[in-house]
């Protein structure tokens, strides 16, 4: 577990002047425009990708009866884990001031296109932003087969304990299952839930399914079918977790114990991707997630502008911001993984 300089903390008489320093970076922000909504850009990427599905759709209808549809499997993966980035920024209201509007775009984006529950996802995903590397509240470190700190990594067993000991080596391995796993979670909220929002869902996750079994069941034969979702939603799973992996893992994990402010909350658990505009690209703006965590609802393009001025006022306030290359983000995750781990290893 990586411990927090006690230096850092805001006990209770402090924490009002100190929320008063995160209303100042969000007036000056606010300020410099990086708040206003981008509807021309997402009304671009939103065409782009709809243009890069298109175009793989029409490869896998070209192509036909061939093992060569492997390659257009792993280019879908990609186009997928695009359209979730979009899903993602609607379900953070960054598309549009209208939450209505921002739902329609993450149902047609989750539900639809990529088969992922839009209605479940954006309220874990919210958990994991008020409370980030919460060892009792952030879900996103609350996973079964993997120890973040030392107390999960004691409380593992069987095969999760088994696991946890090696999970350096297995964590890029494990995430070729991320997708299956968000799947049938979204499968679960739904079967448990109730309500007509909950019926939408289903039927949008069920025209999902329908059509692309159908799909791949009249252009393949079964084996290929079967190759073609296999390689398409494993690298689907790893590109999307690899995506969010660099963000938090490796970075200070809190208790109840630790009295933060939401400004030092973010912050202190967060970590940049340094890198050009392909780097934005390719991690969906996710690469600026101290920015993205102070600001969930900023526009994706705004992020790469706010990243100077919040990195200034860090330094100004004596926070710390950590930045890290993309392979260097990996290391650092997988380096806290194996020390986690390590007691484990001793004990076997």
């Amino acid at each position: 577990m990586v411990a927090l300089d006690q230096s850092l903390t805001a006990g209770p008489p402090s924490r009002k002047g100190r929320w008063s320093e995160y209303a100042l970076l969000s007036r000056q922000l606010k300020q410099a425009g990086l708040l206003d909504r981008r509807r021309g850009y997402y009304a671009a990427r939103i065409a782009l990708n709809l243009a890069l599905l298109a175009v793989g759709l029409a490869a896998f209808v070209l192509l036909g009866d061939s093992w060569w549809q492997l390659l257009t499997a792993a280019y879908l993966a990609v186009v997928a884990t695009q359209l979730t980035f979009v899903g993602h920024d609607a379900g953070h209201r960054q598309i549009f001031r209208s939450r209505r509007a921002n739902d329609l775009v993450g149902l047609f984006h989750g539900n639809l296109l990529v088969g992922i529950s839009f209605g479940w996802w954006v309220p874990k995903h919210n958990a994991h932003h008020s409370n980030p590397n919460d060892e009792e509240l952030d879900p996103d470190i609350g996973i079964a087969v993997l120890a973040f700190t030392a107390a999960q990594a004691r409380g593992k067993r069987g095969l999760a304990r088994a696991i946890s000991r090696s999970q350096a080596f297995l964590f890029f391995p494990l995430l070729v299952l991320e997708a299956a796993h968000l799947h049938v979670a979204s499968v679960k909220a739904i079967v448990n839930g109730h309500g007509r929002a909950n019926v939408v869902e289903g039927l949008l996750l069920l025209v999902h399914l329908v059509v692309c079994v159908t799909a791949l069941l009249l252009v393949l034969t079964p084996v290929q079918a079967v190759a073609f979702a296999l390689v398409q939603q494993g690298l689907f799973g790893l590109y999307l977790g690899c995506s969010f992996a660099p963000n938090h893992k490796g970075m200070p994990t809190l208790t109840e114990a630790d009295q933060l402010d939401f400004l030092r909350r973010q912050v202190l658990t967060s970590r940049n991707v340094r890198g050009s505009r392909f780097v934005d690209f390719l991690l969906g703006g996710l690469n600026y997630q101290i920015e993205h965590h102070l600001f969930p609802n900023m526009p994706r393009p705004n992020l790469r502008r706010a990243q100077p001025l919040v990195r200034e006022f860090c330094r100004q306030h004596d926070l710390p911001y950590t930045e890290a290359t993309l392979v260097g983000s990996y290391s650092e995750a997988l380096r806290h993984l194996h020390a986690v781990g390590a007691p484990l290893r001793q004990a076997a």
